[in-house]
């Protein structure tokens, strides 16, 4: 749920953009894509299915949990169902419109028309829990789950804690509730919160205000926008969608993409304020082939079996394609990719969308791209039965980009990332014949960078040059990370020099790789005895691309703090130059951020030593 407190498991982090208007050009553009792709993607998925099919209807099943020092909220049954259903319709809505049909999940209800929903208490009071306790209270569930013959590692649940505080003299209302998702076509879990006030029948309402305790003085419809909405969105992300936003030409169409911002407009056309929400191309597809969407449940449980290959980049107008052939068993049925600015997690993606032809080319159009940003293309291809081979799986497709100020992407970085790739393929496997051949390939050898890496990456296991002061007085600049540290110490695992963990091993940030640095987990501290006769260290740092975080880099000479870098949030990078002379004691220190530290790999990038010549 955007803005929520409380991490998402595809939260990174939140933004807020400014859209431009669109032209109806523009919005015609969103119209105009749907109808071919979607005759095409179904035309794979109904060929595919038909043949020996096996159906099963699927149903979402949900709990209403209260600690045990509180009774669930009056008429639980009643507006929970009134919701679900309102969430039933909006997803019946959308596919229908997108051309799938009244496609929508399934709910298991009661012979009075009301949702059966499981009530469960808690073993502690209300004081004992929090945001983060969704793990502890999803395992309280598991036993009433089971008695009713449901294996929640096998279905989607949905359960609504009864965590919020509402007063109705005063009109204020708290929740300390978890409030996140996730899943895939197999299962999935979305915590939510219920209320008193969380009620179909007031989300047209423009007054009635109520002061919530994260989001202040708001009408009695635009709290239950935020809710409601929340509920659809959390439930999207147990059903397998990761977040993203509307395109500029989708926004003028249909208003906010639900897995967006679209939680808090959802129902605003009601009251006049918005479109309100809508699911994206992107996600509709994906939902095509969920079991409780279809209700095929052929192959549901056979692994992804993508293989991509031909993949190649070319510039187009302002942004590029990417074009390739996938092969599959049970096929692909649709290629989607997501355009997503390093920083701000990935909230900011934005999609674009291809069907594979019958020898299964595609080509990704990749136009909607946020200027002045490095970003990474993430690519999922969606299989017949359900599965999905991407961003979030066991075999992760990014490619990295950049776009300049004016909004022209620069795909430098893409042509380095796939001279790259068979060459840390053969590392990871440790092919050291293969290794070698690939690097010695003139298309290689005309990128100086990519030499420079496959030459360090090849001696990655070579003890490191001599101590600092041992070095030849002739050498006159020098990598730091060629240099043995008298001291290391990290918040997490051991520091690298050259290269990140496998599989990545490329030291990324910014839009850029770099030819050599140093890479530890926050907090660090990293020491060198030097001569005192180096003069400047020059370089960068930042942190790893695709992390969400936030970093402070200290370069301390003997004790004194010789550069701060403030903090430096995901996605950035900050160049320094510091003046060394006469300093024994050198200590590079990266400090944590306010954030999650989960993410905090800092990268301390080329920096390098110099002196005067004698």
């Amino acid at each position: 749920m955007r803005s929520s407190p409380y991490r998402s498991w595809f939260v990174t982090g939140i933004s807020v953009f400014c859209y431009h208007t669109s032209s109806p050009a523009q919005s015609s553009t969103a119209t105009q894509e749907i109808a071919p792709k979607v005759a095409a993607a179904k035309a794979i998925l109904n060929a595919w299915q038909s043949q020996n099919p096996e159906r099963a209807e699927r149903k979402l099943h949900l709990i209403l949990w209260t600690p045990k020092d509180r009774e669930p909220a009056p008429r639980y049954r009643e507006r929970l169902t009134a919701i679900m259903n309102d969430i039933r319709k909006f997803y019946a809505k959308e596919m229908n419109r997108i051309g799938f049909g009244p496609l929508t999940i399934k709910l298991d209800e009661k012979e009075d028309k009301l949702l059966n929903i499981h009530v469960v208490r808690g073993r502690k009071p209300y004081s004992a829990y929090e945001g983060g306790s969704g793990a502890e209270i999803r395992t309280e569930c598991l036993p009433t789950l089971t008695a009713a013959g449901i294996n929640a590692d096998k279905e989607t649940i949905v359960i609504f804690c009864n965590m919020a505080n509402w007063d109705p003299e005063k009109r204020t209302i708290t929740q300390n509730s978890p409030y996140y998702a996730g899943g895939s076509h197999r299962n999935g879990t979305a915590w939510q919160v219920d209320s008193p006030i969380l009620n179909l029948d007031f989300l047209a309402e423009k007054g009635q205000n109520v002061r919530d305790g994260q989001y202040g003085d708001i009408s009695l419809g635009r709290y239950n926008s935020i809710f409601i909405g929340g509920v659809c969105h959390e439930l999207g992300h147990a059903l397998s969608l990761p977040h993203n936003r509307e395109r500029d030409d989708e926004r003028a169409a249909f208003g906010t993409a639900l897995m967006g911002s679209g939680n808090r407009s959802y129902g605003e056309e009601l009251r006049g304020e918005s479109k309100g929400s809508f699911l994206t191309l992107a996600h509709a597809l994906r939902l095509a082939s969920h079991p409780m969407f279809s209700g095929s449940v052929k192959g549901m449980d056979l692994p992804a079996s993508a293989k991509p290959s031909d993949i190649s980049f070319r510039k187009k107008d302002k942004g590029f394609e990417m074009s390739g052939k996938v092969t599959a068993d049970p096929p692909v049925y649709a290629v989607l990719g997501y355009m997503d600015p390093n920083g701000g997690g990935d909230y900011d993606a934005t999609t674009t969308t291809a069907i594979p032809d019958k020898e299964g080319r595609f080509t990704l159009d990749c136009q909607a791209l946020q200027k002045g940003r490095s970003a990474q293309l993430r690519v999922f291809y969606l299989q017949a039965n359900g599965v999905t081979s991407g961003w979030l799986s066991s075999t992760p497709y990014q490619y990295p980009y950049s776009v300049d100020a004016q909004g022209d992407a620069d795909i430098s970085l893409l042509r380095q990332t796939m001279l790259l790739k068979p060459l840390l393929e053969a590392l990871e496997k440790k092919d050291m014949k293969t290794y070698d051949s690939i690097a010695q390939g003139d298309a290689f050898r005309k990128e100086e960078t990519c030499v420079a890496i496959a030459a360090l990456l090849r001696s990655t296991d070579a003890s490191p040059l001599k101590a600092p002061a041992s070095v030849d007085p002739s050498v006159l600049s020098i990598p730091l990370s060629h240099l043995a540290c008298d001291k290391e110490s990290v918040g997490y695992g051991v520091p690298l020099r050259n290269r990140a963990p496998a599989p990545q091993y490329l030291l990324q940030a910014g839009g850029k790789i770099y030819r050599h640095g140093l890479y530890a987990h926050a907090p660090a501290e990293l020491r060198w005895q030097l001569d005192g006769s180096w003069n400047t260290l020059t370089g960068s740092c930042g942190s790893t691309s695709g992390q969400a975080t936030e970093m402070e880099f200290r370069i301390v000479g003997d004790g004194k703090v010789l550069w701060d870098s403030g903090m430096v949030k995901d996605g950035a990078v900050k160049p320094f130059s510091v003046t060394v002379s006469g300093v024994k004691e050198l200590k590079l220190i990266t400090g944590t951020g306010r954030d999650d530290k989960t993410s905090d790999w800092s990268t301390w990038l080329e920096p390098v030593l110099t002196r005067s010549g004698k």
